[in-house]
Parts: structure tokens; C-alpha cells; sequence
């Protein structure tokens, strides 16, 4: 692949209803989508960054500074790209940024499978046709207001629900979806918003049938969550611990988790994702894909990396319309009376961004020439 240019666009887009987690309410997505133009094709990637740094160390506004100063220039250096994996390892000097390097990588799978005529999917050894989705759902005012949200989701096909948490509305929560929907598959992500002070309100939630407690103590512990996971018949699921593959085995070999979150913007790419995966398939540990509240860019990338064989439970890749009125690319990603989501078939991502609404989300612009 010979890079010709690379666009960047600092874009917004609104949500449906505001999301609120245990560190913020949002009412806007503020990203960052990538193009990487070739002489005859365009990739897309998107940074997932979000506008302050709460989720990550990382905003839009370093992101741009990482890409623009640092990353796109090393491209540029070399004279051409022969395999997406080389980018992981070019980026490997730089410090973490990981969102910045996750949407130049996803840009150039996409660039790189529309070159070669295949998927994605297909380029990263993906094997389902396939995939289950879940729906995430942000804190909500009272125990049954959040009944209410689920039984919405459970009636647009939604069989995995996840519910955000953190200290004050937690297990009363998952008490009051559990008593009316006693099939569902629940699962608590608390967003490091615990300690290990908390160990009996943990201990409590094995009565609940959770499918996982995802990053229930600090976002940049293991040791802590290995202690917890010792006493818990509930499994835990690592999330903002783990940003490359050594977090990962250092996890594993402690015994921090039994599952991982992998998203492929926290990790750095699709690259970097598929190596997680592989690590954890070697050693029995089932992960998923999580999910940045994406526009249709990173959702497509999503997609193809869950198509992988040791992606086992439903992942926060939903229907187009979960957080967006109109959705930023074409076609429109549904879900089946399963939850299932088909894994495009056709080159690349297989979607594609709609121009006008690319246009009309982007607020600053910047093409980069070789």
C-alpha cells in the first residue's frame, strides 16, 4: 500500500438520550475520523477518544496533536506498507495514545482488505458469519426506571444487557432486573467506580447470576482485582487495565480476571486486539468486544475483530439506531430476532461513510499530504 494522503476530521455527533456512567453524563459524542487515501481506495478509522479525559488519558485534542506530530509523519517515512501489521509495530516507540494509534491501524485494515478484495474479518482470520450483540445501558434514575429501559431493549431482540453502575445504584438495581426478567443475561460494569472495601456488596451479587462484574476496582489495578476475583464465584471482566498484551499476561497469570473486554480503541488497533485475543484463546480465558458509544466507523471494526473465534460472549456492538437518530455510515447495521449482526462479506469494513453527513458532522478539517 502507498499512502497518498491522510484526512483527519474532528467531528460531533448528538445522542438520542443522554448516556451517563459512573464518572459522566453525556450528551454529545465528540470523535475523530480518519481517512487514509490511497490511489484508489479510502480507509476508514475512527478515535474513539472522548472530548475530556475520564474514560482514558487520551481527548480528541491530543489524539489530533498525536496523529498530526507523531504518528502520521511516521508513515509517511516508509515507502510503502506491505501488511496492516507492520503499523503496530512502527507505532510501538511511541507511548501509549492508544485510541490515536487504533485509527490510523483500523483505517489501514480497511484500506489494506479493499486492496486485496476481501473483508476485514476475512484478513484477520475471522471465522463467524455472525455475531451476537448486547445492549449497554447508562445509570438511570431509580431501580424502575431501569426495568422500564431494559424491558424496551429485551423487546427490540437484546438478550445480553449490561448496566452501568456505581456506589449508591448498584445491587438494588440488578435485584429489580433480575426479579423481572429472571432469563436475562446481566451483567454490572462499574467503571473502576469500587474498591476492595466493597468486597461483601460483591459477594452479594453472586446471588444475582451475572454473566461478569466488568472493572469493578481501579482502572489501572490487577492486583487488587486478582484478590477480588479469589473469593467471587462471579467472574470479572478486565477492562481499563488491560491496553496491550503483557497487561493481558500479566492478568492471566495472576489470576485478575476470567474474561477480557477487548476494545479495539483502548488496546490499539485491530492488531493489537487480535494479539490479545490470541493470548487469551492459548490459555482458556474468553474475551469480548466492548464499545465506545461508536458511530458507525469504529462499529464496523468491531464487527470484523468479533468474527474472531474466542470472541464467546455478545459484545457492545448494537443496532445503528441504539445511540443515533441517523447513523454516520450506510448500510444501516440490524439486528436479527437473535441479536445477531451479519459480518459484511464484501471488501473492507463493509461500510461505508455517507458524505453528506460527513460533511455536515465535521466542525475542523485537515488533509495531510505525503
Amino acid at each position: 500500500m502507498e499512502i497518498k494522503k491522510i484526512v483527519l476530521r474532528k467531528m460531533k455527533m448528538e445522542f438520542k438520550v443522554p448516556f451517563e456512567v459512573s464518572f459522566a453524563r453525556m450528551t454529545d459524542k465528540h470523535f475523530i475520523a480518519v481517512e487514509v487515501h490511497s490511489r484508489d481506495h479510502v480507509g476508514y478509522g475512527d478515535c474513539s477518544a472522548f472530548e475530556h479525559p475520564y474514560y482514558n488519558e487520551e481527548t480528541t485534542t491530543t489524539a489530533w496533536h498525536i496523529m498530526q506530530d507523531f504518528l502520521i509523519p511516521l508513515l509517511f517515512k516508509q515507502e510503502g506498507i506491505a501488511r496492516p501489521e507492520e503499523v503496530h509495530s512502527l507505532f510501538a516507540h511511541i507511548r501509549r495514545n492508544n485510541m490515536a494509534k487504533a485509527a490510523l491501524d483500523c483505517a489501514i485494515w480497511d484500506l489494506y482488505a479493499k486492496e486485496q478484495g476481501i473483508s476485514v474479518a476475512k484478513a484477520l482470520g475471522g471465522t463467524k458469519d455472525k455475531i451476537e450483540t448486547g445492549v449497554s445501558i447508562g445509570i438511570q434514575g431509580s431501580p424502575d426506571d431501569l426495568v422500564r429501559v431494559v424491558a424496551k431493549h429485551r423487546e427490540e431482540g437484546y438478550r445480553r444487557v449490561k448496566v452501568k453502575i456505581k456506589p449508591g445504584k448498584d445491587i438494588e438495581y440488578l435485584r429489580a432486573i433480575r426479579r423481572e426478567f429472571g432469563d436475562v443475561m446481566l451483567m454490572a460494569d462499574a467503571n473502576s467506580a469500587y474498591t476492595l472495601k466493597d468486597i461483601d456488596l460483591f459477594k452479594a451479587m453472586d446471588d444475582l447470576d451475572l454473566i461478569m462484574i466488568e472493572q469493578p476496582l481501579s482502572n489501572d489495578d490487577i492486583v487488587d482485582h486478582a484478590k477480588l476475583q479469589a473469593v467471587l464465584k462471579t467472574r470479572i471482566c478486565l477492562d481499563e487495565s488491560i491496553h496491550s498484551v503483557d497487561d493481558a499476561r500479566h492478568a492471566i497469570e495472576l489470576g485478575s480476571a476470567r474474561t477480557i473486554n477487548i476494545k479495539v480503541a483502548r488496546v490499539g488497533g485491530l492488531t493489537a486486539a487480535r494479539n490479545i485475543h490470541n493470548l487469551c484463546q492459548e490459555h482458556g480465558i474468553p474475551v469480548w468486544c466492548g464499545g465506545m458509544l461508536d458511530t458507525g466507523i469504529a462499529r464496523a471494526h468491531n464487527i470484523a475483530v468479533s468474527s474472531l473465534p474466542n470472541y464467546k460472549f455478545p459484545g457492545d456492538v448494537p443496532a445503528s439506531d441504539r445511540y443515533w437518530k441517523v447513523d454516520l455510515t450506510t448500510p444501516a447495521v440490524v439486528i436479527d430476532k437473535e441479536a445477531m449482526i451479519r459480518v459484511p462479506e464484501t471488501p473492507g469494513i463493509g461500510f461505508e461513510p455517507i458524505p453528506e453527513l460527513l460533511e455536515k458532522y465535521t466542525y475542523e478539517k485537515k488533509e495531510i499530504l505525503r
